[in-house]
């Protein structure tokens, strides 16, 4: 029990640092590229900040325990050895995760916008109004609970290397933030054209938190787009009026 608990702790201090790191590298690359963006908004990011290190608690119990079970059992389906599987295994498990966790994150994400879970829960995020690059774990817990075990499931459902989900971590990392920070990271040819149509990034999620519907997936348009919920790119014109008029009162 003391070796659970300790791989949870050491969990919950990782996930935590992750997100120090990487809110605040994007931060500062906001502060860099669209100086003044977040002004006045200092009170909004705290709140964000402390949200988020909550939820990093309830992210690495689970994931403490998966950590735990893979070393001491061989609980789950993550492997070390990349010819222990065919090699098409890599991508094909690196994209079987993202589709999976983007089904997930679309549906709970839509029930959580139902009147009754968006006052208990999902009113916290939305709490972030426009959201700055800090945003994007600050869960109530209720919600950071439905976020935190997809992942931790899949290993034990379908196999995948150790370095693959690294890789599946760093880009749930860089896609959950850098949808948050108010500004598109990603070139306009990549956003406007042929990929942006089926891939999310800040100029999509922008439309889902003005409108406080629709835009509900995490990676793909997929779900948006069968569902009938895309609406659409969304403006950072229209989010730098809505900071100015957080920034002045």
């Amino acid at each position: 029990m003391a070796a659970i608990l300790f791989s949870a702790l050491a969990m919950t201090l990782i996930v935590g640092v992750r997100y120090l790191i990487s809110s605040g590298g994007f931060a500062l690359a906001t502060r860099m590229k669209h100086p003044g963006l977040y002004r006045g908004l200092e009170p909004q990011m705290k709140r964000e900040i402390g949200w988020s290190l909550a939820s990093a608690a309830i992210y690495g119990i689970p994931a403490g325990v998966v950590a735990w079970g893979w070393q001491e059992r061989g609980w789950t389906l993550i492997y070390t050895d990349a010819h222990a599987f065919p090699l098409w295994c890599l991508p094909v498990s690196l994209l079987a995760y993202l589709m999976l966790h983007d089904t997930w994150f679309y549906w709970t994400h839509r029930w959580m916008h139902r009147p009754r879970w968006f006052r208990i829960a999902h009113a916290v995020h939305h709490q972030s109004r426009p959201p700055t690059a800090w945003a994007a774990m600050s869960f109530h817990p209720v919600e950071a609970i439905t976020g935190a075990v997809v992942i931790p499931a899949l290993v034990f459902l379908i196999p995948i290397h150790v370095a693959v989900l690294g890789l599946v971590l760093t880009i749930m990392t860089v896609m959950g933030v850098g949808n948050h920070m108010g500004w598109e990271m990603f070139p306009r040819a990549l956003v406007h054209g042929p990929a942006g149509r089926w891939l999310i990034t800040a100029t999509h999620h922008e439309a889902h938190h003005a409108a406080y519907r629709g835009n509900y997936g995490l990676y793909f348009r997929f779900w948006d787009k069968a569902c009938g919920t895309d609406i659409g790119l969304g403006s950072f014109a229209a989010a730098a009026d809505r900071r100015e008029r957080a920034a002045d009162g």
